[in-house]
């Protein structure tokens, strides 16, 4: 059946580029055309399917090397930084191990152009190519890891970085600095076949172009890029970007009814968003108007918790009030004060509160009562959340020197730690059923251990209840601060939303 499928597939594939050749190049999808690369190149086809948001590409020629080049470049015009992500995966049994697939970008549409690409080869090679000047020969950096289906390639000025990953491990990284392409170059997917007289078909999913920051975030950095509200499905690691804004939406909860998401923007309003329609619902909260990414749903969907900014009181200041709106109810006395958590039975909140500047995970009863201080170790303490079972309290803390996932019983007893890795470790959201939580990883090389800001190189990775396994990365994204500091598992445990962050493209 697979080998009946991917027939049918290439006779259409061959059909479109007699379509494409007849009539003109045009459009597909985010990129503004494509065509074969080099003189007398088998024509080649590249082809978008907006149901499975996949690219199809089929290219042939010589090879991607020496002083020139002969391939399919699905292309699009861009000017100044990007990120540009994808999983890319080839079609069919391979012809030649050299056969090329990945992303490239080009100083022009010329066969002997300047250019530098992530790719991954036939045998599984994976390496970072490049072209420092016109028909200079190429040259390449190969990585250790063999065999990645996840490349990205980010520029920064002159400096190219690619990154590469086997889908459910961390990137390895390489390096060239000094290309200089110009500002406006030629960005793209390519396929290559490394033989002129054969064709070869990748397919390419969860394709990206990020804009990032200009300059470097930290914790003070004012949230204004735009942000895509993503659903990743935790089987297969399929993206889908449900809804697109211009400026910054955070911390999306699934509410346990499964239909509907709420976030809240960085004016301070809260939404609903309506999965069937699309469309976006204002939450009524009264005069608390300057809410920030900490709000939580009850476990049973009836009451949602927010934390709002009140300078009197000292900062972030949390309120309960009716899932679907109404005036809140003040519930901590003073901040800042920052929601993280209900108990099953939503007799009790939990949260990050500073007291006498220190950081540290408090519970107070949900109507209103006094605090309790459930740890009180030096350094930050954040992020509580109860299991559903109510056994445990999962939360995150700088206590080692290095922030991790930690637990601990209701009662703050028998505090213990959960992760123990090369990355910074936030915000432990438990599955549904009790047996996974997902969490954001940041790298150590761009920020301190102490702070999550907006706009990093991050993970969303899983891990079973106990931390026993070798973390799965789910998801490879621009975001951090926002992006998933709640819980925001669907019912189902299928999915989970969380927010990736982009500059507005240019466009077309």
């Amino acid at each position: 059946m697979k080998h009946t499928l991917g027939r049918l597939l290439l006779c259409f594939l061959f059909t479109s580029v007699f379509l494409t050749k007849t009539f003109s190049q045009n459009s597909v999808g985010i990129f503004d055309d494509h065509g074969d690369i080099g003189a007398n190149v088998m024509p080649g086809s590249a082809t978008y399917i907006p149901h499975t948001n996949q690219y199809v590409i089929s290219g042939a020629g010589y090879n991607i090397w020496g002083d020139h080049d002969e391939f399919q470049f699905a292309w699009k015009k861009m000017k100044g930084d990007f990120i540009l992500y994808t999983r890319a995966e080839f079609l069919g049994g391979w012809v030649d191990y050299h056969r090329k697939i990945g992303w490239m970008v080009r100083k022009t549409l010329d066969g002997n152009s300047p250019h530098v690409n992530a790719v991954v080869h036939g045998d599984g090679l994976t390496s970072l190519q490049f072209r420092r000047t016109a028909g200079a020969q190429t040259e390449e950096h190969k990585f250790k890891l063999t065999k990645a289906n996840i490349l990205q390639l980010e520029r920064k000025g002159n400096m190219y970085i690619m990154r590469a990953a086997i889908y459910g491990e961390p990137f390895q990284t390489d390096t060239i600095p000094g290309i200089d392409l110009g500002d406006d170059v030629y960005i793209g997917l390519f396929v290559g076949s490394h033989n002129a007289d054969v064709m070869e078909t990748g397919v390419f999913s969860n394709v990206s172009i990020t804009i990032p920051l200009k300059g470097e975030s930290d914790g003070n950095t004012q949230m204004t890029l735009g942000s895509n509200l993503e659903l990743l499905d935790i089987a297969s690691g399929k993206r889908e970007v449900i809804y697109h804004v211009p400026y910054s939406i955070q911390a999306p909860n699934w509410t346990p009814d499964g239909k509907s998401l709420i976030f809240n923007d960085a004016k301070g309003l809260l939404y609903r968003f309506d999965l069937a329609t699309k469309n976006i619902i204002p939450i009524n909260t009264g005069t608390v108007t300057r809410n920030n990414n900490d709000h939580v749903l009850s476990f049973d969907g009836k009451m949602l918790g927010l934390s709002s900014w009140v300078k009197e009181l000292g900062g972030s200041i949390i309120y309960t009030v009716s899932s679907d709106g109404g005036i809140p109810k003040q519930i901590t006395p003073k901040g800042p004060s920052y929601l993280h958590g209900w108990s099953p039975d939503g007799k009790d909140l939990v949260f990050c509160g500073q007291r006498g500047g220190e950081f540290d995970v408090y519970k107070i009863p949900s109507a209103g009562g006094n605090e309790i201080r459930l740890t009180n170790t030096k350094g930050l303490d954040d992020g509580p959340e109860y299991t559903p079972d109510g056994k445990y309290i999962y939360f995150n803390s700088v206590r080692s020197g290095s922030m991790q996932i930690w637990r601990m019983k209701p009662d703050g007893s028998d505090q213990e730690q959960i992760t123990n890795d090369e990355f910074y470790n936030w915000f432990a959201h438990i599955s549904p059923d009790g047996k996974w939580f997902v969490y954001l990883s940041f790298l150590k090389e761009e920020t301190p251990a102490n702070i999550h800001p907006p706009y990093k190189h991050v993970y969303i990775r899983l891990l079973p209840i106990d931390g026993k396994a070798i973390p799965k990365v789910l998801a490879y994204l621009y975001g951090g601060q926002g992006s998933i500091n709640t819980p925001s598992w669907s019912p189902d445990g299928k999915h989970i939303a969380f927010i990736s962050n982009t500059d507005v493209l240019p466009e077309k």
